[in-house]
Formats: C-alpha cells, sequence, structure tokens
C-alpha cells in the first residue's frame, strides 16, 4: 500500500499543477521510505538522476521525503540558489514540518508546493509561452510504494 491514497495523489499533483501557474519553475516531489544518510546529500542525487537539472532556467525544485525515517530536504537548482538568500527555503521547511509532526504527510507537501511556488513567483514569474518541463506526479523511488 502506498503512503499515500490514490486522492492524496491526486491532490498533490494538482497542487503542483496549480503552483506552476504562477511560477515557470518546476516543482517535483520525491518519495521513498529510508533515507541513509544526510537527506540533503539523497534529495541532491535525486535531483541529478529525475533531470531536474535540465529546466530551461534551471529553476526546478525537488521536495524529498523519507517517511520512515522522518527527513525530508528541499533542493533548488542554481538558477534559484544564484538568486535568493542561504535561508530560502527555511520558511518552507519550517511550515511542512508543523504538518508532518502531527501526522499530515499530505498536507505538509502541499503547504511546501504552494509556499516554494509563492517564494519562486518572485524570481521566476510564470510567462505565457510557459512549458512544464517535468511530471507533476510523486515519484516514489521504493518499488513497492
Amino acid at each position: 500500500m502506498s503512503i499515500f491514497s490514490t486522492k492524496e495523489q491526486e491532490q498533490i499533483a494538482q497542487a503542483i499543477t496549480d503552483a506552476e501557474k504562477a511560477t515557470s519553475g518546476e516543482i517535483r516531489i520525491a518519495v521513498e521510505k529510508h533515507c541513509k544518510g544526510d537527506a540533503y546529500e539523497r534529495a541532491t542525487g535525486y535531483f541529478y538522476e529525475l533531470g531536474m537539472d535540465k529546466t530551461s532556467l534551471h529553476n526546478g525544485v525537488l521536495i524529498y521525503l523519507a517517511t520512515e525515517d522522518h527527513k525530508f530536504a528541499i533542493i533548488g537548482d542554481k538558477g534559484i540558489n544564484n538568486l535568493v538568500p542561504s535561508d530560502f527555503w527555511e520558511t518552507t521547511k519550517t511550515a511542512m514540518k508543523a504538518h508532518f509532526m502531527s501526522g499530515n504527510l499530505c498536507d505538509g507537501i502541499i503547504a511546501g508546493i504552494a509556499l516554494a511556488a509563492e517564494k519562486l513567483s518572485i524570481f521566476f514569474p510564470n510567462k505565457n509561452d510557459d512549458v512544464n518541463e517535468l511530471p507533476n506526479d510523486i515519484v516514489f523511488l521504493d518499488p513497492q510504494q
């Protein structure tokens, strides 16, 4: 059984679709049960594996979550990191963590997506010719999810 119901998966995909209407940034969610080591390092590896660094403006964002180990990270591509302060993702992470601590993984991810898009829209507003460069569905990194 998946960590997210079909309805929750649809809600998360729709949150990404809605969020990307405000920004040319590309947001993806990657989920696995266990994270050996540091979540940021693990997420960075998946960032490249998923081709997140291939967006035209280098403005991809990966929200990574290891459900059983209670770890998560947010990775932004170099186009974002070259423009924003080093603590750019801290408020997003804080809001997500509040939901996670109360057992609301889906709500936490949706909050993270919305806040990421809100922040990205400042630096990468959506343009009329914007193309969705990456899929909006959740990437389940464990085969049984």
